[in-house]
């Protein structure tokens, strides 16, 4: 391509330019208007100054480096760079590039000789260029060991995208701005990142419902944890609770390789904005245009190859809840990343508000929790103090002299502004609502300004501090609106609010700019709020202002039709804090819309009365009735609840109940403080009276991990809640310990006798005594469930010997997945755990539960014909034995011989049901030994049949019984257990041996684990066309014939519209292929 004339600019030295825009970097025409990237790397080798820098965190650069290995460092223009603090170069390791070719190889028309030689000059060169250009840095040989020139073009554009990656994030983490209005004090990230709370969903597959979350011990652990390995993962957190942050920190650690970080190893880290990317589709060009700059030297075909080839890629889209594509009916790289139709093997954070429409079934669910005490002080002490014990314990204190700011200031971005304000300035007060916070918070920002321009050479702003109607009516119609958009185009803004009052209140802080590249690469400025509390804070104003007219007829319900509470509280609780007379109109319309005065609306009745003694016969009125937090509770529910428990608590009002249903997570023993399931924190219980804590009833303990409740934590709870009286524990998630040692009770707990009892799902009630720290038992013929969980079944099993040395029947025993096997010589059940059962003479009904149909069977367990007769001969009082679960194997029959004639009397029931799924129960016949088979199922059943001979023969049985019933049989899975097809093709032969004929009620045949080549395949083609209701064939985990004739598949199965499908094994993601009948092809579906 011709050159743009009007591109022939001079170099300092009088070298022509490369580019257009004076630049260094690449112009207006990339690299093909100078030949290869090689030219362009040569004329910039030219220009040069020496530089120096630090490595790592902060450590001091070693002068060894200047005799490493090249380093290449592409730096793209700094944007805003007068608002950038100057910082210390900081060299990143060298860059590993595949050499995948010859050493010998160079571009056309290049000298083998050096181009560092060709100066003249016997010194190394290390250039830097700053301000608007490119930097190259490098010294005399790439990180190949080989002369820059003997790169393979492939391998410097390699080279050249992850330094620009690296340049383009540099820019981002060292300009981080704790107080907004304070634009000259700028950090890296990494001197001021705290971390926060990081939660996860321990699930198999995610999902949106409620769930148990379990703390991650660091942000390290994002990638490290084997509980939450997945190729995504979704963080979510509310406005302000530090997503973006920690992004940044993620791209400090990918750019200086920081030890022990998830970023250590990563070979290509792709972090993109997703407020940026409307009208993009393709990722590769949002990654072009926003990380490499509107003119790159490396294109999306090349960043795709990058990334596709890395050793190890991570990409992070962060802002989901921005991304003003999410709803478009044209798909989107974005769109396809959660479907997994793009990048499924590489690993995508995505960080967001709320669940985005669709997500894989393979998604990690990830929270922040935001700040508890701990990480605020090492914030105030890492970013604010320092080592002044004196200024962290006055911070502190001015915290707990505002406890209507305790829930405010779980958000990382509000505290950190709290922090500092509560620092720098001494005339700091005591607040009596968060309106007045924020009204105090707005002023120091104006006053701070006001300070500012009063001195010699700076701009003079005079806009009033108490007029802003155009912004409170911007901001009102942004947030309700049914989809909240509180982003705008700075041309847009400034015609509405006008020029002068756009600049004072971005320099003010409150309005951000960022500048973001269009599809087309012209350069734009977007406008958004500092925070999404500043936008609430002006909407609450113009409401206000509607509602405070004389004669105003406006319907609240209207008005509000688009602001949920739980979206934006503090919209209302601004209103009502700016006005009595519209908080009077409020707050009866919640109570009306709400079902009565909850805790919101007391919240919303604070902030009107200006002061608590305003709500604290509101409070008494809550606390003399049970107060429940659940774990269905939004969490702005939750907050509500556990800052009136505050105020009671700071008034001395007692609690008569407070109920923790489903949602106690554990007791933080060192802050003293309860720890619910979203994150929150009860800090204050010590007026309640009655603690309720129930649990889930679990159907099986694989539903979700038990919650230990140890002697310390019960202990703690006893000591925290001075009030307390009495404390239940129900359902059997909770495991107690099974007994408090005397010497562990404190006198004071003795003499308070509090009643600490525990109920199971049964009804089963506990009562702990406090002159043995033994637990006692009140049921008259109680059950009992034994879990996988060792301290479960030590409870139990102590359980068990006192009622059976009582002489009490036990209803039932339910072993849950932790049967072993029965010792026949010890006459006892031995458990998973290696502990023994042996206490059980009285038990009436003992139920063996295993393995439900969902995840990985655990070992397979033969259950012998002798083991079985023991075990019915110890049991003196049994009526029935159930075993339930595909890893158990019982004998296929008992010989009658064998049956001693006390069982034949007693006619125990034996009932043996592999799987709910398949719809069959076989049940002992004592007259026989023979099973007889009951049909279950009210509809369509799935059956299994897995790789053992005796699991094959119980599939058979299983199969003649529902094909003699008619029953239709959903899905037959045969897992590494298809072994061929008769010659006749009405068989199938599996590995044992056994054939399985024709099933006419079969629909869906899977075959999972077993290759097949061309004629095995076409064999199965031939007996599912005799099966005459199948549906569909699917081959999972297998390996195919990678195309069949269409001439040879037989068309009865496309005249019947059979579906063949099969899963690529060596996909992560489980990606799908259907047969195309009429080419023979798979086509990914």
């Amino acid at each position: 391509m011709d050159r743009d004339p009007s591109d022939d600019r001079e170099l300092p030295d009088g070298n022509p330019s490369p580019g257009g825009d004076g630049n260094l970097g690449p112009g207006r025409h990339g690299t093909r208007q100078g030949g290869s990237l090689m030219s362009w790397l040569q004329l910039a080798a030219r220009r040069h100054t020496p530089f120096g820098g630090t490595s790592g965190r902060g450590s001091s650069h070693s002068s060894q480096h200047s005799h490493q290995s090249d380093i290449i460092h592409i730096q793209r223009p700094l944007h805003r760079a007068d608002e950038i603090a100057p910082s210390t170069s900081r060299d990143v390791p060298m860059i590993e590039v595949t050499d995948d070719q010859d050493d010998a190889s160079t571009d056309e028309g290049m000298s083998a000789t050096d181009p560092m030689e060709q100066t003249g000059s016997g010194e190394r060169m290390d250039s830097v260029c700053t301000g608007d250009d490119w930097v190259l840095r490098h010294h005399s040989r790439t990180s190949l060991g080989k002369p820059l020139h003997r790169l393979t073009e492939k391998q410097k554009k390699k080279l050249f995208f992850i330094e620009a990656l690296r340049t383009r994030y540099k820019v981002d983490y060292d300009k981080i701005q704790p107080i907004p209005y304070i634009k000259d004090r700028l950090y890296c990230v990494d001197k001021v990142y705290v971390e926060g709370g990081f939660e996860f969903m321990p699930t198999e597959h995610v999902t949106r419902g409620s769930s148990s979350w379990e703390r991650l011990e660091s942000y390290k652990s994002v990638f490290s944890d084997q509980r939450i390995q997945s190729v995504r993962r979704i963080f979510e957190g509310e406005p302000g609770y530090g997503k973006t942050t920690f992004t940044l920190q993620l791209a400090y650690d990918w750019c200086h390789r920081v030890e022990g970080s998830p970023m250590q190893d990563v070979e290509v880290l792709i972090i993109l904005r997703m407020r940026q990317l409307s009208g993009i589709r393709s990722i590769y060009r949002a990654i072009e245009v926003y990380l490499l700059g509107s003119d790159p030297l490396v294109r999306e075909a090349d960043i795709a190859a990058i990334i596709r080839e890395s050793k190890s890629a991570v990409v992070i889209l962060d802002g989901y809840d921005e991304y003003p594509d999410q709803h478009s009916r044209r798909e989107t790289d974005v769109q396809r990343i959660l479907k997994l139709d793009l990048f499924a093997n590489t690993p995508v954070i995505l960080t967001t508000r709320y669940l985005p429409d669709y997500l894989a079934p393979i998604t990690k669910r990830v929270r922040l929790t935001g700040f508890d005490e701990i990480a605020r002080d090492e914030y105030i002490r890492k970013a604010v103090v320092g080592e002044d014990k004196v200024a962290l314990s006055i911070i502190k204190a001015r915290l707990k002299e505002n406890p209507v700011l305790e829930d405010l200031c779980q958000v990382p971005l509000i505290f950190v502004m709290f922090a500092h304000i509560a620092y720098e300035n001494q005339d700091f007060q005591n607040f009596k609502s968060v309106t007045e916070f924020f009204r105090y918070m707005i002023r120091c920002f104006h006053e701070h300004l006001k300070n500012k321009s009063k001195e010699l050479n700076t701009v003079r702003y005079s806009i009033d501090e108490n007029d802003h109607a155009a912004l409170d009516k911007l901001a009102f119609l942004a947030i309700s609106q049914e989809n909240q958009w509180i982003t705008w185009s700075r041309e847009e803004i400034c015609k509405q609010l006008g020029q002068d009052f756009y600049k004072t209140y971005l320099a003010l802080g409150i309005f951000v700019e960022e500048e973001v590249s269009s599809y087309n690469s012209s350069r734009e400025v977007k406008v958004r709020f500092y925070h999404k509390l500043f936008c609430e804070w002006y909407a609450a104003h113009h409401i206000v202002h509607i509602l405070s007219q004389p004669g105003q007829s406006v319907s609240l319900k209207e008005l509000f039709r688009h602001m949920k509470p739980e979206d934006v509280q503090y919209v209302y609780r601004f209103a009502c804090g700016l006005n009595q007379d519209v908080g009077n109109s409020i707050v009866p319309y919640l109570q009306r819309s709400r079902g009565g005065l909850d805790r919101f609306t007391i919240l919303c009745l604070l902030e009107k009365s200006g002061d608590v003694k305003g709500i604290l016969g509101s409070v008494h009125h809550m606390c003399s009735q049970t107060v429940i937090i659940k774990e269905g509770d939004n969490r702005m529910l939750q907050r509500s609840t556990i800052q009136l428990l505050d105020i009671a608590a700071g008034h001395g009002i007692l609690v008569s109940s407070l109920h923790l249903d489903q949602c106690f997570s554990n007791f933080d023993v060192t802050n003293t403080c309860i720890v619910l399931k979203s994150g929150h924190r009860l800090t204050n219980p010590k007026t309640v009276e009655v603690l309720r804590v129930s649990g889930r009833i679990r159907e099986t303990v694989g539903d979700s991990k038990g919650i230990e409740v140890t002697r310390e934590v019960l202990l703690g709870l006893f000591q925290t809640c001075g009030s307390l009286k009495e404390i239940r524990f129900e359902g059997r998630e909770f495991l107690l310990p099974h007994s408090v040692p005397t010497e562990m009770i404190p006198p004071t707990l003795k003499t308070r006798k509090i009643i600490v009892s525990y109920e199971d799902t049964r009804g089963m009630i506990h009562q702990l005594n406090w002159d043995d720290g033994h637990w006692q038992t009140t049921t008259s013929e109680p059950a009992l469930r034994i879990s996988q969980e060792v301290l479960d079944q030590q409870w139990a099993l102590e359980e068990l010997a006192r009622l059976t040395t009582d002489g009490i029947p036990v209803s039932c025993l339910h072993l849950d997945q932790c049967f072993s096997k029965f010792e026949v010589t010890n006459a006892c059940i031995v458990l998973t755990s290696g502990l023994r059962v042996t206490n059980l003479k009285t038990v009436k009904v003992l139920h063996v539960g295993g393995f439900t149909g969902r995840g990985t069977i655990p070992s397979r367990i033969e259950v012998t014909r002798e083991e079985l007769l023991g075990l019915l001969q110890t049991c003196e009082t049994l009526e029935e034995i159930r075993f339930e679960g595909l890893e158990y194997f019982l004998p296929l029959s008992i010989p009658a011989e064998r049956i001693p004639t006390t069982l034949k009397t007693r006619n125990i029931k034996v009932s043996y049901e592999r799987d709910r799924k398949h719809g069959v129960v076989h049940q002992l016949n004592w007259d026989d030994g023979q099973w007889q088979h009951q049909i279950t199922a009210d509809g369509s059943v799935m059956v299994f049949i897995f790789q053992e001979e005796l699991d094959q023969q119980w599939g058979m049985k299983e199969l003649a019984a529902l094909s003699t019933a008619g029953v239709s049989i959903n899905r037959l899975l045969l897992d590494r257990s298809f072994s061929n097809i008769t010659d006749n093709t009405q068989s199938i032969i599996l590995t044992s041996g056994c054939t399985i004929p024709v099933l006419h009620t079969l629909l869906e045949l899977w075959i999972r684990y077993t290759d097949v080549d061309l004629e095995m395949f076409l064999r199965v083609l031939a007996y599912i066309k005799e099966c005459t209701q199948i549906t569909e064939l699917n081959f999972y985990d297998c390996e195919v014939p990678d195309k069949v004739d269409p001439g040879i598949i037989p068309p009865l199965l496309k005249e019947r519209g059979v579906k063949v499908d099969h899963v690529d094994r060596h996909s992560k993601a489980g990606i799908w292929y259907r047969l195309d009948f009429n080419t023979g092809n798979w086509k990914r579906f």
